[in-house]
């Protein structure tokens, strides 16, 4: 038996809510279902209570109350099946057929039902009392898939409250989730789908897919049958033949039916339903214009040009939405292709869908909110009897849900695959991609069009990624000592802060600036240098434009810092250009240390120039002093248009990352057993993606590779050239009494 406290998908929050508070409202059952702004929770109780709190994944999700009673006879999840008696009733009218007292003995049954479908169900799982939501457990009980019934997973159960949470949030728009392969979540979205449109009046609902013939698959495949499997009492009469091609529509609704109205005639039953289910074709356009209840967009991951799922999601959007209510949701759900195959689109959605940020509006910049769930946690064969991931290897063997015996865990056979597919990075990327154990494994991109060894890279990312409590990078921001400027420099940690450090010098080693007259020269220079990628323009065309940004880097040292280690990460663009030049300034007054930056947009250099600073302006480190024009001795910096400078740069990126990043296999420069030490993934990505032929939107890349060379400048200085002009002197022997000359 595995640990009852394993499930780490979700943590619960104690102590939110004041419990006289909690107590009062359960009492009365004041709590209403939806986004409550006070305790900033969703309420996804529709029986009036509180019970306990989930933050998943930075979303703050109310349960119901646990009740007294719940069953205990089974101990974990057990389908329960429709009775014999009613199997032979297929629809409202076979039901409307029967005598009094048949209905009398089934309507308490039919009546629970329809309550769990909407308040959920309780049950005991491995002695532990657990909440699913109606959706889930229509889902579980109802919902006939490839293999049958659907097992129970907690993977699962957190997916639905998480689902739940979003429908309940009127500032929401929906779910993106980055999934695995074989998640389930076709399924999932098929079935609420249906579980939508059989209990709505006057409503659509509708599907996407990557292309159009996947959208009707899913329909015709998933969809309908989940639909026609249904039981009687939840299943509405539908127009047309019993399985559509195109769409499903319902137009005599499932009436819940009680005990006031068993009895009723047909007219009851005869007020239409009027909802469609329907699949469109996969294009920007899909949809635009009609009003959704609910919108599934399943493998929105695989979207590739020219379709553009970005472009799609601001019409479909639209669809979901009457001015500012939000009158529909969007279930959203893939794995990623590679970056250049819609890859790079759906991540950019994904991570435009954080719930940690919001705009003035309370609203994520998608509208929507993400869910990753890693692979361990869902992957089929290694989910025991109770739904629980099987993560490490166990003792003894365990029960899995298929009744199989699992005696492996899930991360070995993870890692194995992982292991016979080194010497292969595109396979390798693809598994990554299919089976990911956390976001950076979902976009991994090929290796085909690197320029750099994506091997070491995704490393060292992986590292960093397991690096969350032992390695801690601060967030913050600089700020000139009361305000007062070109005096010493503060480092202030803030959230909100743009600039991320891994390593802050100690006090007398800050803010070491030599001054002479009114110039400023770098006490540092002996420990690193930045590199920076700036930005003349403060305002851009429709909002866009590239970043700056600024690395800092340390060289070999015998003091107290980091050798060879990227310490500092910039890369934001403040609302104007000038407050991104005072905080570069700041950052280098602060460590000490010189800046080469990029001479083609040269307000920084004059920034530097004007405010005294022109010693840390580091000169083109490719050339003699000599050598440098006029503005080049006025301002120092380096171009970016000369080739040899793009070849230079490259090739000094390309040798840190195969000096100190990743693992050294070789043991050409430390233990073949010890990890890199750049601890910036955002660059590590940037590098990944790196185009030489197109640099303008690497700023991180081109940043980083500026400090490496600016650390390297000896490296790149023009060699003596050896005089042509040969000078013979006399030679003597000095043999004897006398010299004598040697001719």
């Amino acid at each position: 038996m595995q640990k009852k406290d394993q499930n780490r998908l979700h943590q619960v929050v104690q102590e939110l809510v004041p419990k006289t508070v909690v107590t009062t409202k359960n009492k009365a059952k004041s709590w209403d279902y939806g986004y409550n702004e006070k305790y900033d929770i969703v309420v996804i109780s529709k029986d009036g209570t509180l019970g306990e709190i989930y933050d998943i994944q930075g979303l703050k999700v109310g349960l119901p109350k646990q009740p007294k009673e719940i069953n205990t006879k089974f101990n974990k999840w057990q389908i329960k099946e429709l009775p014999k008696e009613l199997k032979n009733i297929k629809t409202i009218f076979d039901w409307q057929k029967r005598d009094n007292n048949f209905k009398s003995k089934w309507v308490d049954y039919i009546e629970r039902e329809f309550d769990k479908r909407e308040y959920g169900e309780w049950f005991t799982n491995n002695g532990e009392p657990t909440y699913i939501t109606g959706t889930h457990y229509m889902y579980l009980n109802w919902t006939k898939i490839d293999v049958g019934k659907p097992d129970f997973r907690e993977s699962n159960r957190i997916f639905y409250l998480f689902w739940e949470a979003c429908k309940a949030d009127k500032r929401s728009f929906g779910m993106c989730y980055l999934k695995n392969r074989r998640s389930g979540f076709s399924f999932m979205s098929s079935c609420e789908a249906v579980n939508q449109g059989t209990i709505t009046r006057d409503a659509r609902v509708g599907i996407l897919s990557k292309t159009g013939s996947d959208a009707k698959k899913m329909f015709t495949d998933k969809v309908v049958p989940i639909s026609n499997n249904y039981p009687f009492f939840f299943k509405p009469i539908q127009d047309g033949m019993d399985k559509p091609k195109t769409e499903l529509a319902y137009r005599v609704p499932a009436s819940k039916i009680t005990k006031k109205n068993m009895d009723k005639k047909d007219e009851l039953f005869m007020d239409g339903l009027d909802t469609v289910l329907d699949w469109k074709n996969t294009s920007d356009n899909s949809y635009d214009g009609e009003k959704l209840l609910l919108l599934i967009h399943d493998e929105s991951g695989k979207w590739d040009k020219p379709e553009n799922i970005l472009n799609n999601w601001r019409v479909t959007k639209t669809c979901l939405r009457l001015g500012s209510k939000i009158v529909g949701k969007c279930m959203m759900g893939s794995t990623s292709n590679a970056l250049d195959k819609g890859g790079e689109n759906f991540k950019k959605l994904f991570y435009d869908s954080d719930v940690t940020k919001r705009n003035a509006n309370g609203q994520t910049k998608s509208g929507l909110y993400s869910l990753f769930i890693p692979m361990e946690y869902n992957f089929e064969g290694y989910i025991d009897e109770y739904g629980h991931a099987v993560l490490e290897t166990p003792d003894e063997s365990l029960v899995g849900a298929d009744g199989e015996m699992i005696n492996v865990g899930v991360v070995d056979y993870w890692q194995n695959e992982v292991d016979s597919l080194k010497t292969d990075a595109d396979a390798l990327n693809e598994f990554y991609r299919q089976f990911p154990r956390t976001e950076s494994h979902a976009f991994r991109d090929e290796s085909k069009q690197s320029l750099f060894n994506l091997t070491k890279i995704y490393q060292q990312i992986d590292y960093n990624d397991s690096l969350i409590n032992q390695r801690f990078l601060t967030r913050g921001k600089f700020m000139w000592k009361d305000g007062i400027k070109d005096t010493k420099v503060v480092w202030i940690p803030e959230k909100s802060g743009r600039f991320l450090v891994s390593w802050i010098p100690k006090p007398e080693m800050q803010n070491r600036v030599i001054t002479k007259g009114n110039s400023f020269y770098p006490g540092n220079e002996h420990l690193g240098s930045f590199g920076c990628d700036s930005y003349d323009i403060s305002g851009t065309v429709g909002g866009f434009g590239s970043n700056g940004a600024l690395h800092g880097l340390t060289k070999f040292n015998m003091d107290e810092a980091p050798s060879n280690e990227f310490f500092l990460e910039y890369v934001a663009r403040p609302q104007t250009a000038e407050i991104f030049f005072e905080e570069v300034l700041m950052a280098c007054v602060f460590y000490g240390m010189p800046i080469l930056i990029e001479n083609n947009k040269p307000r920084l250099l004059y920034h530097l120039k004007n405010r005294g600073y022109r010693a840390f302006s580091i000169n083109r480190p490719d050339k003699s002093k000599m050598s440098l024009s006029k503005t080049e001795k006025e301002l120092g910096g380096i171009p970016n248009s000369s080739e040899a400078v793009k070849q230079a740069h490259a090739a000094a990126v390309e040798s840190y990352i195969e000096k100190y990043v990743g693992l050294d296999l070789d043991s050409v420069y430390r233990d073949p057993d010890e990890m890199g030490s750049m601890y910036f993934s955002r660059t590590l990505e940037d590098w990944a993606k790196f185009n030489i032929n197109n640099r303008t939107k690497y700023d991180a890349t081109i940043s980083s590779g500026l400090a490496i060379m600016a650390n390297q400048k000896g490296l790149y200085h023009t060699p003596k050239k050896e005089s042509k002009i040969s000078i013979n002197f006399a030679r003597y022997n000095n043999k004897g009494a006398l010299s004598t000359i040697i001719k």
